[in-house]
């Protein structure tokens, strides 16, 4: 299973790729799609909906994991947020991709063990689950991928039923 991880934004979205057997993840690709400030708000939810869609005919995944919005103060940003994650869900939807969603903490759970862990021990753990030599940049890119492991390790037991059929 190939899972498109996404970390949500409008100045910059992180985004991972990675191959799940079941019991072994395979980092396929990462990195981040950036607008600029000075662009007008329009212009930069088509360029990610754009280069949206240029990752995934790149990299044809499967399925996408995407981060659940959860904001407590500005309303603002969380407006803009949304409408760029709504372009990107637009983009995996009429590329067929089924779509998950997870909340921070589930994220942080299901990387390590517990829903409260700070920032820097899910880069680690990101780091040392997909063997990388370092902690992928910017941060975005990290916790996009945080996110494929999520997905892998959730839709991991039903995969696993899944393919066991197939080898029947």
């Amino acid at each position: 299973m190939r899972i498109l991880g996404i970390d949500p934004g409008y100045a910059i979205v992180g985004y991972g790729v990675v191959d799940y057997d079941g019991l072994h993840f395979n980092v396929v690709g990462y990195g981040a799609i950036t607008t600029d400030a000075g662009v007008p708000f329009p212009e930069r939810l088509k360029a990610i909906y754009d280069d949206m869609c240029t990752v995934i005919n790149k990299y044809k995944p499967d399925c996408m994991s995407i981060e659940r919005l959860y904001f407590n103060t500005n309303t603002t940003t969380a407006i803009d947020v949304a409408e760029a994650r709504g372009v990107i869900l637009l983009s995996a939807k009429q590329n067929s991709l089924d779509i998950y969603e997870y909340t921070p903490l589930q994220v942080k759970q299901s990387i390590t063990g517990y829903g409260k862990a700070e920032k820097r021990q899910v880069m680690e753990m990101v780091k040392n689950l997909l063997s990388l030599s370092s902690v992928p940049k910017p941060d975005d890119t990290a916790d996009a991928l945080a996110l494929t492991i999520c997905h892998g390790h959730s839709a991991g037991s039903l995969y696993g039923k899944l393919m066991k059929g197939k080898n029947k």
